[in-house]
Order: C-alpha cells, then structure tokens, then sequence
C-alpha cells in the first residue's frame, strides 16, 4: 500500500460508540468484545490518535448510540444485533452505560452525532450534513462493532463518495473470529484499512 496521505482541513475521525456498555468493566456488553480490545490494545490505541487528531487540526466526531427506556425507537420486536442490545437493557439513555468512555469524552471543539438509533452511522443522524458542510471528503473510522456498526458506516461513507480509512487497530467485535474477517475480507472492499500509527504518521 502507497503510504497514507490525509489533510487535516478535510479529514475527520468519526468514533463510533466509545461507550461504557462496550469499553468498560460492567459495561452490559463489555465482556463480549473485550478479548478483542486487549488483543489490539484498541483503547490506548485511539487515545494516542485522538490527541494527534486534534493536535493537527482534524474533526473529532463522536457518535454513540442511544435510546429512551423502553427502547420505544425502534421495532417492538428487534431482532439480531438490537436485540441483544435490548435484551441486556444496553445504551439508556443518561444511564453510565450509554455515556462515553472518560478517557475519550468529548472536548471543546469536537462534534457529538446525534440520533443514532440503528447500525450505520449515516442512517439516521446528521452525519452527513456536518460532513459535507465543513467540506470534509475523508473520514477515520474506529470503535464498535468491527463487523457491525463500524462496518456499515464504512460501506455508507463509500457509496458517499467519501475516502474512508478504517482503523484496523482501533476496532473490536464479539470474536477474534468476526474481527479478523471483517478486516481480512469486507475492509478492504470499501475502505484503506491502516493501523492508528500510519495515522498518526500521516498527520505528523
């Protein structure tokens, strides 16, 4: 692969649920991707890349995902992956669960998406228009699911018309399984795949 070139004026790191129900210890579904986290050292990881983010002048976007007790936004009878996430009370929001992890919590400056209700991450919020208004062309991609909602958003940003890097280090799923073939097959299809350190490079 040439090696990785990105403009900090058209560039943003869009983080996709960082949030305690994934990322930390009692989170509700913490224990289904943190053998993935570790094996990548996933969050240090985007720590370091955020901080160069922000330090060149890149977007930082967070977008988690929320709902209302009684999860009353979506379908009575989920199926698949919101189910789990309505089975195991995920995501409520104001709860801890649903909150961003501490050491990536938002910033001045940064842009937290709103209305994030499904798995893509451009499906039913305002990503897109904080996008093309700021004339950002390349989005960064980490955070959970590597097979799901990171995934769909990088299939979305592609039919966009967006360059899209995915964050192969900066990712995690329920198996080392999933995680590895999402990189291995469906990554490369529709986006540069690269670890948070060419990133880092790149702004350097």
């Amino acid at each position: 692969m040439t090696e990785l070139t990105l403009d900090p004026k058209t560039t943003a790191v869009v983080l996709i649920e960082y949030q305690n129900d994934f990322t930390s210890e009692g989170g509700v579904l913490h224990d289904a991707v943190s053998g993935v986290m570790a094996s990548t050292g996933m969050l240090p990881k985007t720590v370091a890349l955020v901080e160069a983010a922000r330090a060149a002048g890149v977007t930082v976007m967070h977008a988690p995902i929320t709902f209302a007790e009684g999860y009353h936004e979506i379908s009575s009878h989920p199926y698949g992956v919101l189910k789990g996430v309505v089975d195991g009370k995920a995501f409520v929001k104001g709860g801890w669960g649903a909150a961003i992890v501490d050491d990536l919590a938002p910033r001045q400056g940064d842009i937290v998406v709103e209305g994030k209700r499904g798995l893509d991450t451009f499906a039913s919020t305002n990503l897109d228009f904080i996008l093309r208004s700021k004339g950002i062309t390349t989005i960064v991609l980490g955070g959970f699911l590597t097979n799901c909602c990171v995934e769909s958003t990088m299939r979305t940003g592609y039919e966009h018309g967006y360059r899209v890097v995915t964050l192969t280090d900066c990712t995690a799923a329920t198996s080392q399984e999933e995680h590895d073939n999402a990189l291995r097959f469906d990554f490369p299809m529709f986006s540069l795949p690269v670890t948070a350190d060419e990133v880092i490079a790149a702004l350097g």
